[in-house]
């Protein structure tokens, strides 16, 4: 213990003579000393972040740009409060919350940190296999299992040695540090040279981009960007049509960057990775400055960067062939096969079942048409392969991609060891962190057997409904404990500054609030539709069975709680 005391009071040392220097001296001192917030851009710079950016560029293109920055900064709200009270408390946040607030929300927050780390650990090896086969080796890797399982192997193997890095503190916890550091730096330059390539060939508008970094909450409601100009341009009721189509995605798009920017399993691992670490009550100013700079800006860049090459690339385009009234010169087309079933259907909303008139549909709607339909990374390096040449779109966007899923794996599998600590009651570094982070990454190795077969559906769909769950609760504890006399004591903030803390925290919870009950209600909604196919009214009710039992066994929590309380009173 005495060398991670000296450690600290070391640093501690360099932050008191940093602010009596003034200046420059403290954003030097943060800036060298900072970590845990890589640690959350790590994390949330995965593969759900990239999805939705994507799809973000793709449907509203630069006019949406404003969603990660409203979600990035409602997270950094709720993970500061969460730095403020651990800091402030010294105390591991599972047990206080088990013996302050209910122990449901408690172990409640604890399962479904490690259900997301196992089940999403998956697609993150999925990600990096498809940046290697694609993008960065090719030909020699092929689509069999053996080829998928050896990939994923070594992939393990490589981030297991990261992780082991940051067991122990001293210079293999520093290099881990520096290690992350550089990882999302280099995805932060690979997509932020896209856009910076994109704008020296005059491609950009950078007038309507900034534009699109002021909310506009009406996009709740409305179509926008250029889809918003193509649908007015429709008769009405082919109008109202699309529009409903265009507003089921728009809505789910932008829960999902909500959901995406900060997850369950990112608010475990800031508290015991600053723990871990020996910071204490004058770190705080550090934590915050840490997220803004090591988790916020870097989310920043890369997800505006790609939703700008997304919107660049697909936002109501379409190719010659596509615009054909020739039907078999219009099914040539790269876009045909994801836009074909939605042009059908608009075809049978007009009643009729002649689909050779597809071809002859006004241009407008078939723009519509192809900015419904979900892209990928790899279909992005190819669309920008004219303008950076093919190899060098495919190293760029390769890097980045695999520097994502890469990255997202060894974050993963820490939080996992860090949950499975306080799962045993053991120390930080012991045997049982090793075995959380060998579970989490074992499970996302074998996703060539699980998460590409049929369990698929529903490991994502219990495991996104319980986290997705959890985030609002996990705030409002956090927002119950800022609040609570008894846990912070005289570190309580109080007058204006608490004023403050409510209200942005406040504001926070009902955002992620809104975000779990619109996912939830999708999941659901299939029980009150009688047209709806079996599988999803069969995981509607899952789902529901599911959220009322665990709001019961919050409530039964928080009833068997009183009697404690006052027991303990008296």
């Amino acid at each position: 213990m005495s060398k991670p005391s000296e450690k600290v009071q070391a640093t501690r040392r360099t932050l008191t003579d940093a602010q009596e220097q003034g200046g420059f001296a403290p954003l030097l001192a943060y800036l060298r000393l900072s970590g845990p917030g890589w640690l959350q851009s790590a994390i949330t710079l995965g593969g759900g972040s990239l999805a939705g950016s994507l799809f973000l560029g793709v449907l509203g293109g630069t006019s949406l740009l404003w969603l990660q920055l409203v979600a990035i900064g409602m997270g950094v709200v709720m993970l500061s409060a969460i730095s403020y009270v651990t800091l402030s408390t010294g105390e591991r946040p599972f047990r206080s919350i088990n013996r302050h607030i209910n122990p449901v929300l408690g172990w409640g927050w604890l399962i479904a940190t490690i259900m997301a780390n196992m089940i999403w650990c998956m697609p993150q090896f999925s990600l990096c296999f498809a940046a290697l086969q694609k993008n960065l080796i090719g030909q020699p890797l092929n689509e069999s299992l053996f080829s998928k399982l050896i990939v994923s192997g070594t992939i393990l193997a490589a981030t297991f040695c990261v992780v082991l890095m940051n067991r122990r503190q001293g210079i293999g916890a520093r290099i881990f540090d520096l290690f992350l550091k550089a990882l999302v730096g280099m995805i932060v330059l690979c997509f932020f040279g896209v856009v910076v390539y994109l704008s020296t060939k005059g491609d950009l508008n950078w007038s309507t981009i900034l534009a699109g970094f002021i909310p506009d909450f009406n996009q709740a409601n409305h179509p926008t960007g250029d889809l918003a100009t193509l649908v007015d341009s429709l008769p009405e009721p082919i109008r109202e049509f699309w529009s409903s189509k265009i507003m089921k995605e728009q809505r789910a798009v932008m829960i999902g960057a909500a959901a995406t920017a900060v997850g369950i399993n990112m608010t475990f691992l800031l508290p015991y990775s600053m723990l871990n670490r020996g910071w204490d009550k004058p770190f705080r100013g550090l934590a915050r400055f840490d997220l803004c700079t090591g988790m916020a800006i870097p989310f920043l860049i890369v997800t505006s960067c790609v939703v700008i090459a997304s919107a660049n690339s697909f936002h109501a385009v379409i190719d010659d062939p596509l615009k054909s009234q020739d039907p078999d010169v219009m099914a040539t087309s790269e876009f045909y096969a994801g836009a074909k079933p939605l042009l059908e259907e608009r075809l049978k909303f007009s009643n009729t079942n002649n689909f050779s008139n597809i071809a002859k549909m006004p241009e407008a709607e078939k723009r519509i048409a192809v900015s419904l339909v979900r892209r990928n990374a790899f279909q992005l390096s190819q669309s920008l392969a004219p303008l950076l040449g093919e190899r060098n779109a495919n190293l760029v966007f390769g890097l980045g991609i695999f520097g994502m899923g890469f990255s997202t794996i060894i974050i993963l599998m820490l939080i996992n060891g860090y949950a499975f600590c306080e799962m045993t009651g053991t120390e930080q570094g012991s045997p049982a962190f090793v075995a959380g982070c060998l579970v989490s990454g074992i499970t996302g190795a074998m996703w060539p057997l699980i998460w590409d077969g049929p369990a698929k559906l529903w490991l994502a769909i219990l495991t996104s409904s319980f986290g997705m769950m959890l985030l609002p609760i996990a705030y409002f504890t956090f927002f119950i404990m800022m609040n609570n006399k008894t846990i912070m004591g005289a570190e309580k903030p109080t007058g204006g500054k608490m004023t403050l803390w409510n209200v942005l925290m406040g504001l926070s919870v009902l955002g992620a609030l809104a975000a779990a009950g619109s996912a939830i209600w999708e999941k659901i909604k299939p029980i009150f539709d009688s047209e709806a196919k079996l599988v999803p009214q069969i995981a509607g009710y899952v789902v529901l069975g599911f959220t009322c039992a665990f709001i019961g066994l919050v409530i039964l929590g928080f009833i068997l709680k009183k009697p404690e309380r006052k027991a303990s009173a008296e």
